[in-house]
């Protein structure tokens, strides 16, 4: 017990640049922020609960929350938008922190005595996992401005048109109870990865996965239904390992917010999906009105229509739905 609590604070003290040395009220001092801001940002990054004569702190929190007050003062944290920015950033980086470690510890119980695996896993990997974490966001950052400057209308009035999709696999429950956690994750894993790879490729992006449902967005109402129909037809192989999987579109205007969406529109998918049949995809009025008429560059239609009954759905007086499926060739 004592071994792996040195373990700990040695680790902590790597990972933090030193032991640390000060506590949250030295800290805000340094930083020259009121010491109930300073605990107020950290409770919304989600750190644990220090007293203020905790010695838990190192130079590495003052010049964080010193950048973080200069942020508010120049104006990009407003209040209104800090606290659900910095909830964004704690469970972000909470997840992955909390992944990465498991992983490391599982790399660190094979070569032996988890404890010194881990110390040296650290130093070896952590820099490079670094340095890999700024790039990957640097080119989502540049992806998002691409994004964003493609569409004016967001920049004034903070609303997109889009179209919106849900990806649900049928049947998630049966088959978790049949399956290990060990398979269940390999399973989920290939499902999201798989439709991530679908849904880049045809230009969208993928907003979250919840346990078993996938959300994107693409701007193309066409993309979005060619993804769908390309996942339900995979679901619907028996050879393919694929789960079988149901959608729901619906194409109008979101607000788009900390890397989630919000709207009616989401809503529709959201109803829609819950409404559809296995191995189907139910699209809105939305959709249904943007692609009536497109074809394949032959003038031939480019998918079979069949309207569905109206879906009963809040904030809704009746969900016009169409199922679509891909021609027959």
């Amino acid at each position: 017990m004592e071994a792996s609590a040195d373990v700990a604070a040695a680790m902590e003290a790597y990972l933090l640049g030193r032991e640390p040395n000060l506590t949250r009220v030295e800290v805000a001092q340094r930083a020259g922020v009121p010491l109930d801001l300073a605990v107020t940002l950290w409770h919304q990054l989600g750190f644990p609960h220090h007293a203020d004569d905790d010695v838990a702190f190192t130079e590495g929190d003052v010049e964080a929350l010193r950048l973080s007050a200069e942020l508010v003062r120049i104006g990009v944290l407003s209040p209104e938008s800090q606290a659900a920015l910095v909830r964004t950033w704690g469970r972000s980086f909470a997840r992955l922190a909390e992944w990465q470690t498991t992983l490391l510890a599982g790399l660190a119980a094979d070569d032996g005595d988890p404890a010194d695996g881990l110390t040296s896993l650290a130093g070896d990997v952590l820099p490079r996992v670094e340095a890999l974490q700024a790039y990957v966001w640097r080119r989502h950052l540049a992806s998002a401005v691409q994004h964003l400057l493609e569409d004016t209308a967001t920049l004034t009035v903070g609303e997109t048109q889009t179209s919106v999709c849900f990806v649900d696999i049928v049947g998630y429950t049966t088959q978790s109870r049949r399956l290990d956690g060990a398979e269940l994750v390999a399973w989920v894993d290939a499902f999201e990865q798989d439709t991530t790879t679908l849904v880049v490729d045809r230009g969208g992006q993928v907003i979250k996965t919840i346990g078993d449902e996938v959300l994107f967005t693409v701007a193309d109402p066409a993309a979005a239904v060619d993804v769908a129909l390309a996942l339900t037809a995979r679901g619907a192989d028996e050879e393919d390992p694929f789960p079988a999987v149901r959608a729901g579109i619906a194409h109008g205007a979101v607000v788009r917010r900390l890397g989630d969406v919000f709207g009616s529109t989401v809503n529709a998918a959201s109803r829609l999906t819950s409404a559809a049949r296995p191995g189907s995809v139910l699209v809105d009025a939305g959709v249904h009105e943007a692609l009536v008429g497109d074809g394949d560059g032959d003038g031939q239609p480019a998918w079979r229509w069949r309207r569905a009954r109206r879906i009963p759905a809040k904030g809704f007086t009746n969900l016009e739905a169409w199922r679509v499926r891909a021609l027959e060739t």
